[in-house]
């Protein structure tokens, strides 16, 4: 199957480790062109440095705080100039904190609601001119299968995740008519620290050990192991892709068939 992702310009949101930086590798590898952005720029320069070397591709970085407008429109704006377009939005970020509702001030719910749903928002909005352009625009938002089933103790991913989803299936049928397509990739238990932090901080809670806490989440999923990060990216990377022609508004889960829902 040709993707025909090469020299598609392509822009992946929290993408100097974990998740992002698999989905950026995966792109490069089909000969796409990447823009990465995350906060910290020793680590995006170490992953574009990684990424050019192995896959010989074009690669360019921009620090952004995605839970802040302005870099938003900033990193946009740097994604267009150095290829001259976007033709593929990756939409994603950082977990918010752990926690349950009454432990949970309005602080961290108004952060958790600028980085994990405005952000969304506005990386499609300032994107959207460019893609319209592009004639085969791909918008991929990467939330989590709380957007199916709830996790207990990620209350604030269950919420705004799940406004991920409606705000795609809505979109769907906005931007057809400009030949957008746009999804939304669930990951479940995918190898990454953000999944051990929070398989730490479960074991502390039960007062074992993490080894003990990951053997009971394997459990529960009927591939019987967590999903590595290059797994979920080709999902990305098809959906993205030219290859995928008649598939929008659709949230798909990436967990090893472990969420059970419909």
């Amino acid at each position: 199957m040709n993707l025909n992702l090469t020299g598609k310009r392509v822009l992946v949101a929290a993408s100097s480790k974990g998740i992002g930086k698999a989905i950026a590798a995966c792109f490069a590898g089909e000969g796409a062109h990447i823009m990465l952005c995350s906060r910290h720029e020793e680590d995006l320069k170490a992953a574009a440095e990684e990424l050019r070397e192995r896959y010989d591709a074009q690669v360019h970085y921009k620090t952004a705080d995605l839970s802040m407008k302005q870099d938003i429109e900033d990193l946009v704006q740097a994604a267009a100039e150095a290829f001259g377009g976007l033709d593929i939005l990756v939409t994603n970020s950082g977990g918010p904190p752990s926690g349950k509702f009454e432990d949970i001030e309005d602080e961290t719910w108004e952060q958790a609601f600028h980085q994990n749903l405005m952000s969304v928002i506005r990386l499609i909005r300032c994107s959207l001119p460019h893609l319209k352009r592009s004639k085969n625009g791909r918008i991929v938002n990467i939330t989590s299968t709380s957007v199916k089933q709830p996790i207990e103790g990620l209350i604030l991913s269950n919420t705004y995740r799940a406004g991920i989803a409606g705000l795609a299936k809505t979109l769907a049928h906005e931007l057809a008519a400009d030949g957008i397509l746009i999804n939304t990739v669930a990951p479940g238990r995918i190898a990454t620290d953000r999944t051990y932090h929070l398989d730490k901080l479960k074991a502390e809670s039960m007062n074992t050990n993490i080894e003990d806490i990951r053997a009971r989440a394997e459990q529960s999923i009927p591939l019987g192991r967590y999903g590595q990060p290059d797994e979920l990216a080709k999902m990305v990377v098809f959906l993205a892709s030219t290859a995928n022609s008649y598939t929008t508004g659709q949230t798909l889960l990436v967990d090893g068939g472990m969420v059970k829902s419909l």
